[in-house]
């Protein structure tokens, strides 16, 4: 049971298709056609009607279990579907209680045929928490298995639980941020709606496949949705994502390709922080390659008040919450592993035309809390009555699945400059293979400017330790609450490195 569970499930409404509209009862199911355009026609018929949430109507006996209690639920492996089958993906499924009140149909997907897949308590060991024998009780979601680590042993690879929320890693390791499906209204006053998946359908790997193909039926007061998943777990674990959303109503606030993660304090922001590791994050910046090939690194912070930033562009080569500091002793953390956490990259696949990456931060004063969200904002707002597709690429990595000879900014640390503590200084560490090549007579020149207050002291200089420079500065705000800043290294006028950006506040 991680954090992640409990954060996406409680943030989902009780948005649910009855059976009927999904699927006949387990008890008396026969397989359907299934096609890969299925989904996309039960989106489009639902979208016609006037939205009607289902109640879920969970034996209170398991609405009203504990965490611990729900905890113990436990799926038992040797019931995995297609184990017995020797298939390379397996899947279990996760029981329904706690705050996972919400019932999903799951489907597998056989030689261009759907069977819905029946509850069963025997898939469950229920240690001493209650027993439902109801067979038409469902699941909450599922997880997907595969020998990702090691030929023998089948790895968890990725989630699907909670509203329309999902995770993966990659090789080596463990959860930390998650996706979404569709983000509705995120931040606005009148509150943020939730659309949640009502229906799987998982179509049977072939003996010797390297990926798994997901289908997914999502609705919510505002739009339905069909969405693709194909995944290939491995030292990057890819989702090739299709999405095909059809809006109830006009929808000016969509978010496309939804990121959240959390950033509780590092060195660049630590206000109010007493605890022994130097830093508590799953990600640490924000990464973008705008439509004009601008390389952009824009590190998180853990504001006292919400603030959103809006970053315009036209068709983005890509966009990411990343975790760049890989080194155990930036987080001294052997339980949580902040180390191990996946960075993840958004690639769209075709031309996505203008908008604009938000990004959220949200106040916190614990790290269970998920803080920080991303996401592309269309430029027009997705209008009823029509179908909007967005084909795009998610990377659960390590790094960034691109190549460039641009140094990268690896830290950002803030600090007080002078006896009134209102002067803050500056220090970001740049590394690059690129930077390792020049001399004292070649040094890149430092560009650092400020929309408000002033900047002095600029200096650079090579870090030996790193192989990279280190940038020095100081920010007079001059009585300003809020300053954007910019920085970056050229030579000969042609950037060296990506773009640094950051807002500083009070």
């Amino acid at each position: 049971m991680h954090r992640r569970d409990l954060l996406a499930a409680g943030l989902a409404m009780p948005f649910i298709l009855s059976a009927r509209q999904v699927a006949a009862p387990a008890a008396a199911a026969v397989a359907e056609p299934f096609d890969p355009e299925t989904v996309r026609r039960i989106a489009r018929a639902l979208a016609e009607k006037p939205y009607a949430p289902a109640r879920p109507n969970l034996p209170g006996a398991l609405a009203d279990l504990s965490y611990d209690g729900y905890r113990a639920i436990r799926f038992d492996p040797k019931r995995a579907l297609w184990r017995s089958d020797r298939l390379p993906f397996e899947a279990q499924f996760f029981h329904r209680g706690f705050i996972y009140k919400d019932r999903v149909a799951v489907h597998e997907v056989v030689d261009g045929k759907a069977m819905p897949i029946a509850y069963d308590p025997g898939l469950f060991e229920f240690g001493r928490s209650p027993r439902a024998d109801d067979p038409e009780l469902g699941f909450a979601g599922f997880r997907l298995h595969a020998p990702m680590n090691r030929p023998d042993y089948y790895d968890e690879v990725c989630a699907f639980l909670g509203a329309s929320y999902f995770r993966a890693v990659a090789k080596q390791q463990i959860y930390g941020l998650s996706a979404r499906a569709l983000a509705i209204k995120t931040a606005e006053p009148g509150g943020e709606e939730f659309p949640l998946f009502t229906a799987f359908w998982l179509e049977r790997p072939a003996p010797q496949a390297s990926a798994i193909t997901v289908h997914a039926l999502l609705d919510s007061r505002s739009a339905t949705a069909a969405y693709r998943f194909v995944v290939r777990p491995g030292d990057a674990t890819i989702f090739d994502v299709e999405a095909a959303i059809y809006p109830r109503v006009d929808i000016p606030k969509a978010g496309i390709a939804p990121l959240t993660s959390m950033f509780h304090f590092a060195a660049n922001d630590r206000v109010g922080v007493d605890d022994f590791r130097p830093a508590v994050h799953d990600s640490d910046g924000l990464s973008m390659w705008t439509g004009r090939g601008e390389q952009i690194w824009r590190p998180l912070a853990n504001p006292g008040e919400l603030q959103v930033s809006a970053f315009g562009d036209a068709n983005p080569r890509g966009f990411g919450l990343m975790q760049r500091q890989r080194d155990f002793s930036f987080y001294k953390d052997l339980e949580a592993r902040y180390d191990k956490r996946p960075s993840l990259w958004v690639e769209p696949l075709g031309d996505w035309g203008e908008g604009a990456v938000h990004l959220v931060e949200i106040p916190t004063d614990r790290e269970i809390h998920d803080n920080i969200v991303a996401f592309w904002r269309p430029r027009e707002p997705l209008r009823a009555k029509a179908e909007h597709v967005f084909a795009y690429r998610l990377h659960w990595c390590w790094t960034s699945p691109w190549t460039s000879d641009l140094a990268k900014f690896a830290e950002t640390a803030v600090g007080g400059a002078g006896d009134d503590g209102k002067v803050r200084l500056f220090v970001l560490e740049a590394v690059g293979e690129r930077l390792k090549a020049l001399s004292a007579e070649a040094r890149p020149r430092v560009e650092v400017t400020a929309d408000k207050g002033k900047v002095r002291n600029v200096v650079g200089l090579p870090n030996p330790e790193t192989g990279g420079w280190r940038i020095g500065f100081e920010l007079v705000p001059e009585g300003a609450t809020a300053v954007e800043l910019r920085a970056r290294l050229t030579v000969d006028a042609t950037a060296a490195s990506e773009t640094w950006l950051y807002r500083w506040t009070t």
